[in-house]
């Protein structure tokens, strides 16, 4: 019977974590965590969970969830995560690695989750990985920092670090600034979407106004990717609604490209869209022409738009570096930029520092203040956390109900 051990570790984001991983699950861990070396273990992660639910669409099975004889796919991201522990469980290994389990996790989920994982620690060993110092679980004993890839463990530092500051006294002027001269950008009165018989939104009354700064939040599955999409024209159930974006009713004839002219937004899933050898100075440049890569030769003056945002996220000296060889933080910082480079109207961030360490989290929210002091771009950051440092106007909150969510403005 092996003893049980249970260890958080965090990981910078220089860390090769799926090499890590890797070494864990291949028994090829070295120094304290070399206990595990002869022991059985599974990986539970949000990647692990989507590979599982391509497996069970392929050959139409229900492994996850055989009780319920339903698919993984078909639950909330909560529940998701919920079903597989359970199915991790049932494969009955030593250990159990968990990815950083609390992402995309609103709350009260992750109060559920850290109950569920405690209860775990009597019967399995249980290795978390983290990138944030505050998802470290206080029931865990072993806790280490892993800097780089020697993977060497590191005792983690009570002090609380001070990271470098931005250059914040220059933001670039736009090139050819999108003109937008109404006060109200977004207006929806009395909005509500259903899909099939479950209705998603009820009534929903939001004003987005030019220079604020509204933080979206609400429970996974209150409907804020549904929101979003109204926002930016793609949600067909916009139409026939009393919907205003940027002072033209939704099905007044207006074009989804004259709507996305007005808006930047950056959402994670962009991180995969750029995996070619493009440089970082291509990929910034690439967002004057809102092209995936840069394709069209760029002015002199747009050239020196993006040198002087080089210097403000200091990332100058990296200009030529492929923007794929760059850290995660760097590359997500870099893609905000991207999507504020015009000044557009609206600039929508859709969870910008999921999966960040601390340093890079604090480089992002120094960038997104600084966007909110130096122009007048409206932002709106969609987050389930609420996180230290970051100054948010307002506040919109879904509160799920059964009739669909309710909105709130704190």
């Amino acid at each position: 019977m092996h003893q049980k051990q249970h260890w958080d570790i965090l990981l910078t984001n220089q860390v090769n974590k799926k090499k890590f991983i890797d070494n864990l699950l291949s028994g090829e861990a070295k120094e304290e965590l070399a206990v595990f070396n002869n022991q059985k273990g599974i990986l539970f992660s949000d990647i692990s969970i989507e590979k599982f639910i391509e497996r069970e669409y392929q050959y139409e099975s229900v492994e996850a969830s055989p009780e319920s004889h339903r698919q993984l796919r078909t639950f909330s991201s909560g529940e998701r995560k919920k079903e597989f522990l359970k199915y991790c469980i049932s494969q009955n290994p030593d250990f159990i690695i968990f990815d950083n389990p609390f992402d995309h996790l609103d709350q009260a989920s992750r109060l559920a989750l850290a109950l569920s994982l405690e209860k775990l620690t009597d019967t399995i060993s249980i290795i978390q990985l983290v990138n944030r110092t505050v998802d470290l679980m206080d029931f865990v004993l072993n806790k280490v920092l892993i800097k780089d890839n020697t993977f060497t463990l590191y005792p983690i530092s009570k002090e609380v670090s001070h990271f470098k500051t931005l250059n914040t006294a220059a933001i670039p002027k736009a090139h050819e600034p999108v003109i937008f001269n109404e006060s109200e950008l977004i207006r929806m009165n009395d909005v509500s979407v259903s899909y099939e018989d479950r209705k998603i939104l009820n009534n929903i009354s939001w004003t987005i106004k030019q220079g604020e700064f509204w933080q979206l939040i609400g429970p996974n599955g209150s409907g804020k990717s549904t929101i979003l999409s109204l926002i930016t024209g793609d949600n067909p159930k916009g139409y026939g609604q009393d919907l205003f974006l940027f002072g033209r009713k939704k099905g007044s004839g207006e074009s989804v490209w004259e709507i996305k002219k007005q808006i930047g937004i950056y959402t994670t899933a962009m991180m995969d869209l750029f995996q070619k050898s493009h440089t970082l100075e291509e990929m910034i440049l690439s967002g004057f022409f809102d092209s995936i890569g840069l394709y069209i030769e760029p002015t002199t003056l747009q050239k020196q738009i993006v040198s002087q945002w080089l210097e403000v996220i200091e990332m100058t000296s990296l200009r030529k570096k492929r923007f794929i060889d760059l850290s995660i933080g760097q590359q997500r910082v870099a893609l905000i930029v991207r999507a504020v480079l015009k000044h557009p109207p609206l600039l929508i961030l859709d969870e910008p520092v999921e999966g960040l360490d601390d340093e890079n989290v604090d480089l992002v929210i120094q960038l997104i203040n600084t966007i909110k002091q130096e122009t007048n771009v409206s932002i709106l950051y969609v987050s389930h956390r609420i996180e230290q440092g970051l100054a948010p106007t307002s506040i919109f909150e879904l509160i799920p109900s059964e009739t669909g969510s309710i909105g709130k403005i704190k």
